[in-house]
């Protein structure tokens, strides 16, 4: 049974799906430039395989996705509003940059756990239960990319300030 509070945005989701399969037949059209042909590699192994695999799959969901929007009948929801929607996913593009903006400058560690925090806070999560397992879920990511992966991520300008054996613990670990 479909929720009462469902509108279909007919007009909008075609926009977005012709959008994706614009987007995707873009990136097609760059396969070859973007990657090359390595001669004596399996079909597997060939650096433009898996990107190519990746866009046929985009393709063939969007065009899926299109012939559902364009065959299913439903409530017209306001285009404009389903729009406004979707613009609502780049605060969090905004957010994310702000982090990365913030990394250098605080270092890895301070600057993921303020983003979890803030995003605690933006989700309406506001007890002190919450504020923890966002610090404990923010230490589990710093140690789970920088110490255990070893990923390389630039010391925060503020690790100038501590001592010396202290700086290059938290430059290495954190």
């Amino acid at each position: 049974m479909k929720d009462p509070t469902y509108h279909f945005a007919r007009t909008a989701n075609i926009l977005f799906a012709l959008l994706v399969l614009v987007f995707v037949f873009f990136l097609l059209s760059q396969l070859t430039q973007q990657t090359k042909f390595s001669a004596g590699k399996s079909l597997f192994a060939q650096p433009r395989f898996w990107p190519g695999a990746s866009l046929v799959g985009m393709l063939v969901f969007g065009v899926g996705h299109l012939i559902h929007c364009v065959v299913t009948k439903g409530q017209q929801a306001s285009v404009l509003f389903e729009l406004l929607q979707w613009l609502r996913a780049l605060e969090y593009f905004a957010w994310f940059m702000l982090y990365v903006v913030l990394v250098p400058m605080l270092g890895y560690l301070l600057s993921t756990i303020l983003f979890g925090l803030a995003l605690t806070l933006r989700q309406g999560f506001y007890n002190r239960k919450m504020m923890l397992i966002a610090i404990a879920a923010s230490i589990s990511i710093v140690l789970v990319f920088k110490t255990l992966l070893a990923v390389k991520i630039p010391g925060g300008a503020v690790y100038e300030y501590l001592p010396a054996a202290l700086r290059n613990f938290m430059v290495i670990n954190f």
